[in-house]
């Protein structure tokens, strides 16, 4: 499993890790973009799948909205590589 921080800037959504760092307008974008980084890396083997968990940074929400929510939402992309 591979674990990443995702992040909306405003326009894009965001997942990054100390390896990988993809963005896209839509989280269907993103996860093409992140597959294709993922892809290129000499790092990941070939396998029948892998996840990819994408936990929000709830730290880039606005203060005043944070106490509302623990989190905004977290994802687990299940793909071949």
């Amino acid at each position: 499993m591979l674990d990443f921080r995702i992040v909306h800037d405003g326009s894009f959504w965001v997942a990054e890790n100390e390896s990988f760092a993809a963005r896209g307008r839509t989280l269907e974008e993103l996860d093409r973009e992140l597959l294709s980084a993922i892809r290129q890396s000499p790092r990941i083997e070939d396998s029948e799948q892998l996840q990819i968990r994408m936990t929000f940074d709830g730290s880039s929400l606005p203060e005043w909205i944070r106490q509302y929510s623990s989190h905004y939402f977290n994802r687990v992309v299940t793909v071949k590589p």
